[in-house]
């Protein structure tokens, strides 16, 4: 997502702004399939590391809903490198934009909004910074998108069928 499509509440403040809003409780999601709306995109490019050359990056966040159990945002990168077609594959497949086998140019203006399912994990990490750096946390992270469920056919109604 780009800086010009932040919703109008996403703001830089003012020296003399006044400040109001508590940041949300954080949500530790246990690890299962849930479903998800993309809040954010932004075109990025990744540098390039061990397992993969410089290409281009969507960075998404992404919001869990985890019913009862509350909701969490996750970041989420999907990388544009053959060696990636399979992720990104399963994620348009699983935000309704490409059925399973077909070809596809992804819609990368209808992301924010879009919802599916996926299979969320939790991952252990090492604080690098700050006073509690060192320490170990949990977070949550998408480990796949998953295809969205079969529809089900609604029972047939006796007149339906002529019965009446």
């Amino acid at each position: 997502m780009s800086y010009e499509t932040v919703a109008v509440s996403d703001r830089a403040f003012g020296w003399d702004d006044e400040i109001k809003n508590d940041s949300p409780d954080f949500v530790l999601l246990p690890e299962g399939d849930y479903l998800f709306t993309v809040t954010a995109f932004e075109r990025a490019r990744y540098e390039g590391g061990a397992k993969l050359p410089p290409c281009a990056m969507a960075k998404l966040t992404i919001r869990i809903h985890g019913g009862d159990k509350g909701e969490t945002s996750v970041a989420h990168r999907l990388y544009l490198h053959s060696r990636c077609e399979g992720l990104l594959c399963a994620f348009f497949e699983s935000i309704g934009q490409r059925k399973h086998g077909e070809p596809l140019r992804p819609r990368w203006d209808d992301l924010v909004g879009a919802q599916g399912l996926a299979h969320v994990g939790v991952r252990e990490y090492t604080k690098q910074s700050g006073p509690n750096a060192g320490q170990t946390g949990q977070a949550n992270e998408i480990t796949r998108f998953l295809p969205p469920p079969e529809p089900t056919a609604a029972p047939q109604q006796p007149w339906a069928q002529g019965a009446f």
